[in-house]
């Protein structure tokens, strides 16, 4: 059976009613490679009222990967990047030792009635380079390698696959692909690195003739190759990479292989210390401290 485990997605509101499916972190799996941190939002019909807008927030220690089907946002971050991010591209930004960035609709779709969908991943960062400076990196969706496969198409986001590889930077091995696939056909998933996980977006797989859920995510075998069937047309994602070098910590926004990081972190956004992005106000505080007194 080519699925180690399976992972059940949890629902999580953001605010405004924007709810997204959080897969990762999971109580039995924190990371598949690099990946710490795996949200699914979407397709969400979006009202001319509704304020989805992600108000300034910060980061340490990752990078956010940011992937569109359908929609539209603009990112702006506290470096000076903004960004218009379209479906097909990849946004990858590196948090380092300390990034804000708020995620808001353009301008043109405020007011009318449109549709987003997409996925956000946490990449954590190589301890060597957990306080890297901050950065940002746009590819847009043209320079992304597609290429036919067995009926499959496959985009390579990150990494390399089927002799194509990905112009988007990374920090160590990292596989990302987004795979459409024709009900009936079939696609060998060959030469997967040492982490790898399988999530279907829509349609319906089957995985070694089992069906696949949907609102799973498939922890993969990887010691050999992986067949995957579409009973009816789908698309799905695969993610993985190297293990990490080690444990990460998880508070908020913040990722470390040090606690003692994330709780100056945490007290550096509680003082304001933080760069702003520029031309946004909004400050959200930090999440209440527990009972006992302390984040961690």
């Amino acid at each position: 059976m080519s699925v180690a485990q399976l992972l059940k997605g949890h629902d999580k509101d953001l605010g405004g009613g924007f709810v997204v499916r959080r897969y990762l972190p999971a109580a039995v799996k924190q990371a598949v490679g690099p990946f710490i941190f795996f949200d699914h939002f979407g397709p969400i019909d979006v009202a001319p009222d509704a304020d989805h807008d992600v108000r300034p927030h910060p980061h340490i220690g990752l990078a956010t990967v940011t992937y569109l089907f359908e929609g539209a946002m603009d990112h702006r971050d506290s470096i000076g990047t903004f960004q218009r991010i379209e479906p097909g591209a990849i946004n990858w930004m590196t948090a380092g030792r300390g990034i804000v960035h708020s995620e808001r609709t353009p301008q043109d779709l405020v007011g009318r009635p449109h549709r987003t969908h997409g996925l956000q991943l946490w990449a954590a960062l190589p301890r060597a380079n957990e306080e890297d400076a901050p950065s940002f990196s746009h590819t847009p969706a043209a320079a992304i390698p597609e290429l036919a496969v067995e009926g499959a198409t496959v985009r390579v986001l990150i990494g390399h696959a089927y002799g194509q590889v990905s112009p988007v930077p990374t920090f160590m091995e990292t596989l990302y692909l987004d795979v459409q696939l024709p009900a009936g056909r079939e696609l060998l998933l060959a030469d997967l690195p040492a982490e790898a996980a399988l999530y279907p977006v829509s349609g319906s797989l089957l995985m070694d003739d089992a069906p696949l859920a949907p609102n799973l995510m498939a922890l993969l075998d990887t010691a050999a190759p992986q067949k995957v069937r579409a009973q009816a047309d789908a698309r799905f994602v695969v993610i993985g990479g190297a293990p990490l070098d080690g444990r990460r910590f998880m508070f908020w926004n913040f990722v470390s292989s040090s606690k003692e990081r994330l709780l100056r972190a945490a007290e550096d956004w509680d003082a304001q210390r933080f760069d702003q992005v520029p031309g946004e106000t909004e400050f959200i505080p930090l999440p209440k401290k527990p009972a006992g007194g302390t984040y961690l």
